[in-house]
């Protein structure tokens, strides 16, 4: 027995993927529940409007934290602030009695901000005939939890296909040593890898169409963008996570490598990006691995489309980092690819 520790004890310290994914996953975990899992809001960015702007702005305390004060704008601007997904909360003093504009999109610091006016409003020396603002909650109206879901689910899908189905497929190929078999035939390394990743953009697309067709019918989940404006988005995120997939399959030499190596890929993203856990809610070091994460941007285009009806001038920088990561990663992994081709055509 002994010796067969002894063996096992051998074999794990050869095998550098797993002893690294035994140590690094406990910390990551450690690290994304400790300082990541948790849905309190300890600050709700707010735009304040109207000609008593000035005078409300200077009474709001945390969580509120006015980051704009326009005395001349009014409902609409404050409409079109929270459907750019510039603020969650916006107050209007062009009325008799304030306005409170919550972005029901936001599920967590609505809740946030509703729990905030209420306390407000039931603190000690604060009269009842106190003018109290109105509250309405525009996108998500019920606070319903299925019409943030929706959108986030769609993103899990084209991450998952993308990543986990795309590196296992290609590492898969080069286990029955049908990679090498291409290799050799009168092909293109590009016409290769894009004849490898093709059917997996395409089941991703189709997926993705059926869970937020799904999400709308059976979950009533709103749907008030542009379709083609999601579509080009989820497009661009595609690009990353399909060039994330062949990345991962070029350095796995079987499938459970590869599925480790996806594992280390996904988990970050999921609880990292706002898709469970609002990136507000974080320790400010792990936030901003959050905003290196694509998901966390294609988050923001799904749920700001099919929920607030945001268009591409309000979303374009998640656009432009998912178009500039995407090129990046998926040029690599083009390169990559390549290599893994040359050493079976005999290129040195």
């Amino acid at each position: 027995m002994w010796a067969m520790i002894v063996k096992e004890f051998r074999q794990l310290r050869r095998d550098h993927r797993t002893l690294a994914m035994m140590i690094v996953l406990p910390l990551l975990l450690l690290v994304v529940f400790g300082y990541a899992a948790s849905f309190d809001v300890p600050t709700i960015p707010v735009n304040v409007y109207g000609a008593r702007a000035q005078d409300l702005a200077a009474g709001l305390r945390p969580p509120f934290e006015v980051r704009a004060v326009d005395p001349s704008g009014s409902l609409p601007e404050a409409e079109t602030a929270l459907r750019d997904g510039e603020v969650p909360v916006a107050f209007v003093t062009t009325f008799e009695e304030p306005i409170v504009l919550i972005d029901g999109s936001e599920l967590f610091t609505a809740k946030a901000a509703l729990g905030a006016l209420a306390v407000a409003r039931s603190a000690p020396g604060v009269s009842s005939a106190s003018p109290m603002p109105g509250v309405r909650i525009l996108f998500n109206e019920g606070l319903e939890t299925s019409a943030i879901m929706v959108p986030g689910l769609a993103a899990m899908i084209l991450l998952f296909v993308g990543t986990v189905i795309t590196s296992l497929g290609v590492v898969r190929e080069r286990q029955a040593g049908t990679l090498e078999q291409l290799a050799v035939m009168p092909l293109r390394p590009w016409d290769v890898f894009l004849g490898k990743v093709a059917p997996y953009f395409l089941v991703a697309c189709l997926d993705m169409a059926v869970v937020v067709i799904a999400g709308v019918l059976l979950f009533d989940v709103p749907f008030r963008g542009s379709v083609l404006v999601l579509a080009l988005g989820a497009v661009l995120f595609l690009f990353v996570t399909l060039g994330l997939g062949v990345l991962i399959s070029s350095v796995s030499q079987n499938q459970g490598q590869a599925i480790q190596l996806a594992l280390m890929a996904l988990l970050p993203q999921v609880m990292l990006s706002g898709l469970i856990f609002p990136l507000s809610s974080m320790a400010a070091g792990v936030r901003w691995i959050g905003y290196l994460l694509p998901l966390t941007y294609f988050v923001r285009i799904s749920r700001g489309v099919m929920l607030r009806g945001a268009g591409l001038p309000a979303l374009w920088p998640s656009f432009a980092y998912l178009a500039v990561i995407g090129a990046v990663v998926f040029g690599l992994a083009t390169l990559r690819f390549h290599r893994s081709l040359a050493p079976a055509r005999g290129v040195r």
